[in-house]
């Protein structure tokens, strides 16, 4: 048994590998802010100790994890440096459990956790699985036959890996406060590609992920196109789930019948249904398992609110807020659809502004909040009025205290972004559920 600190372990990956490392057997403990955040609940679950951040909470034999947010400077790593104690960052720690055990890393620019999700459901039913999600949910095992990881492309972290299997969902252009440009982000997928043992899954509908060619790893296609390896055909969705046939080599794998409802979901969930076939897997065992599949975290959150349905959904990005609204509109086809945005980040508005716009006007009524900031970003170079300006009819709210501007009827409600509008999620349901 080993003893871990996690510096940051309130953060949704470290929650996740706090969680993880105290199921296989380990000690387990971790410092953050005294703020509540909901990744804190499967810890606490766990009994897992929380502190604040204090030089104290470094002891002898431990070994520590630093947060993505957090770098030398931080005081409790100092302390650790100080008594010579062995420091991963986040990255090199997921890293060795991927080499220690069959591993499987989902990556892409948008999917990831949905994938990661649906992947971890299929195998947890079937093998012995240990897993990674990017909402903060992770599930350890002492003897696993294999570990599922959600696999971030930020800052180039995913190269800390070396995974047996791999899906990549998607390339596209993003954190652009660290990228470049596409270029440069195709240039990390491929280099990630590069260091996969045996078989990655590619998106053959995507432009840029069907481009890449991994060094030594067989590479299999999914998706709605002609040519794919495993082939989507014959898509049917109702208001309860979504049924679909999948096709490998131009010869019927199987029907599957899943509660996902975009287009998107159900590329999502044939990368799953490749990977699983490939790992050995029945068209049997996979469709018992997919269903009882539920949405991730904070991934399309449904709450019943009289004739409304209010939706929480961690979309922050362009592609992402449309695929959001496509759901809705295949799902509740007889509602409307009133999209309430908060973008997260100054870099990725001010990137992606007219994209932005382009995409929340596939609703039929747009909301808009103040940008949630990144604590990496020392200027505001854009404000949400910016936003406002290129898209027509859009209004901003400021908080609960404009929620009488949500006063609909018959309708979805999308409350949108990666930053704190949950809580103002759970605030509109809260006030509205008793009317």
């Amino acid at each position: 048994m080993s003893k871990y600190h996690f510096i940051g372990i309130k953060g949704s990956g470290m929650s996740s590998l706090a969680q993880i490392a105290y199921d296989m057997g380990h000690e387990v403990q971790g410092s953050d802010e005294e703020t509540y955040f909901f990744t804190q609940e499967k810890l606490e679950q766990r009994n897992i100790p929380m502190y604040g951040y204090n030089a104290e909470n470094i002891k002898e034999g431990f070994e520590v994890i630093l947060g993505n947010a957090f770098d030398e400077t931080h005081i409790e790593y100092r302390a650790a440096k100080d008594l010579g104690l062995k420091i991963y960052t986040y990255a090199q720690f997921l890293g060795k459990l991927l080499d220690e055990i069959p591993s499987i890393a989902v990556t892409g620019a948008h999917g990831k956790t949905t994938t990661s999700t649906m992947v971890s459901n299929i195998f947890k039913h079937n093998f012995v699985t240990s897993f990674l999600i990017g909402d903060g949910t992770g599930h350890g095992e002492k003897n696993s036959d294999y570990i599922v990881a959600e696999a971030c492309e930020y800052y180039r972290h995913f190269l800390a890996y070396h995974p047996n299997y791999a899906i990549v969902t998607n390339i596209d252009f993003d954190h652009p406060d660290y990228f470049n440009d596409e270029h440069d982000m195709f240039d990390a997928f491929q280099s990630f590609v590069n260091q996969v043992k045996d078989t990655v899954v590619i998106c053959g509908d995507d432009r840029l992920a069907s481009q890449l060619k991994p060094s030594t790893a067989k590479v299999v296609t999914y998706g709605f196109n002609e040519g794919n390896d495993y082939q989507i055909k014959n898509v049917k969705t109702t208001s309860e789930n979504s049924k679909f046939d999948v096709y490998k080599n131009s010869e019927l794998l199987g029907t599957f019948t899943m509660a996902v409802f975009g287009l998107h979901d159900i590329s999502n969930a044939t990368s799953a249904i490749a990977l699983a076939d490939i790992c050995g897997l029945s068209t049997d065992e996979i469709q018992q398992s997919l269903g009882s599949y539920h949405h991730a975290e904070r991934r399309f959150t449904e709450h019943k609110v009289g004739t409304n349905i209010v939706v929480d959904d961690y979309a922050h990005h362009p592609s992402e807020i449309k695929a959001t609204i496509d759901s809705a509109r295949r799902k509740y086809s007889d509602k409307q659809i009133i999209a309430i945005f908060q973008p997260h980040t100054y870099t990725r508005t001010a990137k992606f502004l007219n994209e932005f716009a382009e995409s929340l006007l596939t609703a039929d009524k747009v909301f808009l909040c103040p940008i949630f900031a990144s604590v990496r970003e020392k200027e505001k170079i854009v404000g949400i009025e910016d936003l406002q300006k290129v898209t027509p009819g859009s209004e901003i709210i400021y908080g609960e205290e404009n929620f009488d501007k949500l006063n609909f009827d018959n309708s979805v409600i999308l409350f949108m972004g990666a930053g704190n509008i949950n809580k103002l999620c759970n605030k509109f349901v809260e006030q509205n559920s008793n009317k």
